[in-house]
């Protein structure tokens, strides 16, 4: 990996030098339109595309670009440790990768080859509930890497213990509690083309390969996959859950519960009454609410509501190093990482992920370096300016 994350640059210049260039593009956010190229509408619009509009979507990047990094100058950068603690854990970089479900559209490879190139990295890899490949799978494949297991809060309670027992089992340590999906959005991309991947059974391996899952069916999901479908369809989102209903959770979980998906203070407030370990700032990328406030407009408030009681992390239009730099400096402790390394996976397979992977950390790297700084820890609101201003 070298000394510093930055030094990447040097490799591909002195690879450049025999000719050879990326196969990818280091300006990360050019990697959607590439994959728009490449891959099928159906893919593509699941993955790229937001909630109604898709305002959500642009107001993420919005919020994020107003805000402008003010560099400071003649401060010993030379020697840089970007290695941070998030929820007790140590590591080498203040990202982990976000959990998506049903990357097998993406590519073959799908979450195993994303789920390797985070362990490469040492980053943590959030391996979705409604992943193409059985967490038991994606474990073996990660060996003894840093990896937290997403949560779609079943109906059936007897799933839900078992989905926590299974990853429990396999090595993953942390839980991530998605709340912001109680029900689909309306999607646009998605309803024009009726595509939704789950009712042809893809995004459903954790499911269909789970005992208590299958317990509830008449009979066994090969012999009537239609029947399991609808099974996991009447299950799969919980309208009714309420606060209280967390007990259940920090019962049957002994490690860290960080909550994914909260936007406002009183909420994240509430979590850290109920025990919690954290919260993802997070409007679920723009997929879920149209009109909502950005992640990065949320993220201040909510960081100086618990950020003295709970680790507060950030999603939501993260595309580029700098973008890391601003999400520390608002609040967020670590940022996970989404639609780039999807790309980069629909793109080049676990190879394609890897290069994403390092031209954010160097480029992190380097705007932490530029900006007078050399541990994420020092970056603070002072470091920006909005450019409302």
């Amino acid at each position: 990996m070298g000394r510093h994350r930055a030094d990447f640059q040097y490799e591909i210049y002195l690879n450049g030098m025999s000719g050879a260039v990326p196969r990818l593009p280091t300006d990360l956010t050019r990697l959607e339109e590439l994959t728009e190229q490449r891959l099928g509408p159906g893919p593509v619009g699941y993955v790229a595309g937001g909630a109604g509009d898709g305002s959500t979507v642009r107001a993420n990047r919005s919020a994020l670009e107003r805000r402008r990094i003010v560099p400071r100058m003649l401060r010993d950068v030379h020697e840089r440790d970007l290695s941070v603690e998030v929820l007790g854990r140590a590591l080498p970089a203040p990202v982990a990768l976000a959990p998506v479900g049903v990357l097998s559209i993406m590519h073959p490879e799908a979450e195993t080859g994303a789920a390797r190139a985070a362990a490469a990295q040492g980053l943590p890899y959030i391996l979705s509930s409604a992943s193409s490949t059985p967490l038991e799978q994606v474990a073996e494949a990660m060996g003894d890497a840093e990896r937290w297991f997403q949560l779609y809060w079943a109906k059936d309670r007897e799933v839900t213990r078992s989905f926590l027992d299974r990853a429990k089992a396999s090595g993953f340590s942390v839980l991530v509690v998605t709340l912001d999906v109680p029900a689909l959005a309306w999607r646009p991309r998605d309803l024009d083309r009726a595509y939704l991947p789950f009712l042809h059974g893809v995004g459903t391996a954790n499911y269909f390969s789970d005992p208590a899952f299958r317990a509830g069916l008449a009979k066994p999901v090969h012999e009537d996959p239609d029947a399991a479908v609808m099974h996991f369809v009447g299950m799969f989102a919980d309208p009714g859950k309420t606060w209280p209903d967390l007990a259940f959770l920090r019962e049957n979980w002994d490690g860290p519960i960080v909550l994914k998906g909260v936007l406002h203070p009183d909420d994240a407030r509430l979590a850290a009454d109920a025990g919690m370990d954290g919260v993802v700032v997070s409007n679920h990328g723009g997929r879920q609410v149209a009109g909502s406030v950005a992640a990065a407009d949320a993220l201040p408030r909510i960081a100086g509501a618990v950020g003295d009681r709970l680790t507060v992390l950030f999603d939501s239009g993260v595309r580029t190093g700098d973008d890391v730099f601003k999400a520390l400096a608002l609040g967020a402790r670590a940022v996970l990482l989404g639609r780039p390394y999807v790309y980069g996976l629909a793109l080049d397979g676990q190879a394609g992920v890897e290069h994403v992977l390092r031209c954010l950390l160097a480029e992190f790297d380097l705007t932490l370096a530029l900006s007078g700084h050399t541990t994420p820890g020092t970056v603070s609101p002072a470091d920006l300016a909005d450019g409302t201003d």
